[in-house]
């Protein structure tokens, strides 16, 4: 089974542990905290506290020579802009020591990044070195090389003692100093904030992943310790209503969505508007508690009344206020270049499964969102697309969206 999100570093003594020092402390002005985000997080991701400033997206990654791109990157990119956060990206860089196979992965991924040219592109090499250390070594300065070319700020994501086994890091650390994200977790259980009497001791660290249970278990915890994540952006502002709003130094399709949502004015929420709870928000608009659960996690609007919102699937009202707006619409018009005859599906609908292409056919099931099926071919009969794939009965066919129209979830084609 293809790997498509970071591997855990949680226990001590695995190749990902960390020995910490009390001896190297950074400032507090200049800590800011965010989070990193794979397809286990969603389409609009999630966030651990209100504090958080950044988010560090996947966009995908070669595995085991086979090359993954991550279908929720460009929603998780566009949704961290609209809630005025600052998005970048990393790539899952299992390359061992093979120069080919970086290459490869360099041109494929490069092209792909959706966050602006200055932003940090991160080189995540946690598994998969071989056994010349110099080999490795050198496909990652390759990489971070391949990064720096294409406008990006270069960043490499690791371990100190599985740089320390598997490289020589002291050049790495020459040929781009402070670029290190560090991983290593000193403490169980939930965190909040970086236990800094446990800072890690190493050279060139810009960024420390201090948990992976950031407000709740499974979501990552990161500090920004030099300003870093600030790069490929013209500052931050908030506005009169208190909403964030960040400047991208260049657009892409993703900033620019994210941009739209996040000068959308509350008032002209309509249905179908994605919207996140506040992690502050603490009474639904009937008056009820709103449950842990609920805060920070993302909904698409059902209903308007007035300055209420129905919330689809929890089926409660909201206040206006208590919701921040991730995206103005749920799916982008399907056109006939979205579909190659061979591609990942990520159903963000229930959809059905039929045993041809057509609504006249047989259904045998059906696909909701959190499934995913890899198509071998693309049909577009009576206005409707529908994508052919191998399931464990047979040939099955789901429909992906109306050609033109509504699509029903989100691709990854290759």
């Amino acid at each position: 089974m293809k790997k498509t999100s970071k591997l855990m570093v949680v226990l001590a003594g695995a190749v990902m542990a960390l020995a910490f020092s009390t001896s190297s402390i950074v400032s507090a002005a200049t800590r800011e905290y965010g989070v990193d985000w794979s397809k286990y997080q969603g389409n609009y991701g999630k966030y651990g506290t209100a504090k958080d400033k950044f988010v560090i997206a996947q966009v995908g990654g070669t595995y085991n020579g086979y090359y993954v791109d991550q279908a929720t990157y460009n929603t998780q990119v566009s949704s961290a802009i609209a809630a005025g956060k600052y998005a970048h990206t990393y790539i899952w860089y299992q390359v061992g020591g093979n120069t080919t196979v970086a290459k490869a992965a360099m041109d494929r991924f490069l092209p792909r990044v959706q966050t602006p040219k200055g932003s940090i592109v991160a080189l995540d090499y946690e598994a998969g070195a071989s056994g010349d250390k110099q080999a490795n070594t050198n496909t990652i300065i390759y990489g971070l090389n391949r990064v720096k070319a294409a406008g990006y700020t270069p960043v490499l994501y690791s371990g100190k003692y599985y740089l320390n086994d598997n490289t020589y890091y002291s050049q790495i650390n020459k040929a781009f100093p402070n670029s290190l994200w560090i991983a290593g977790y000193p403490l169980n259980g939930v965190q909040t904030e970086a236990p800094f009497k446990y800072f890690p001791s190493y050279d060139g660290i810009a960024i420390w992943q201090f948990t992976s249970s950031y407000g709740s278990a499974g979501l990552d915890g990161n500090v920004d310790l030099l300003g870093i994540t600030h790069k490929g952006y013209d500052g931050s502002h908030k506005t009169d209503t208190g909403k964030v709003v960040v400047t991208p130094n260049t657009s892409t399709p993703a900033t620019s969505a994210g941009q739209a949502a996040n000068h959308t004015a509350k008032a002209d929420i309509k249905a179908g508007t994605t919207v996140k709870v506040n992690l502050s928000a603490s009474r639904w608009a009937t008056g009820q508690s709103i449950p842990s659960y609920i805060k920070g996690k993302t909904y698409t609007v059902r209903q308007v009344s007035g300055d209420r919102v129905l919330l689809d699937g929890v089926m409660s009202w909201a206040k206006k206020t208590d919701v921040e707006i991730l995206a103005t619409s749920t799916a982008q018009p399907v056109s006939s270049f979205d579909y190659a005859q061979r591609g990942l599906y990520r159903p963000s609908v229930t959809v059905n499964v039929r045993t041809g292409a057509g609504t006249q056919y047989k259904v045998t099931g059906h696909l909701g969102y959190g499934d995913h099926i890899t198509y071998n071919h693309v049909y577009v009969k009576n206005g409707m697309v529908w994508a052919r794939y191998q399931s464990y009965t047979g040939v099955r066919y789901v429909a992906l969206g109306v050609m033109g129209g509504k699509a029903y979830g989100t691709r990854s084609v290759y």
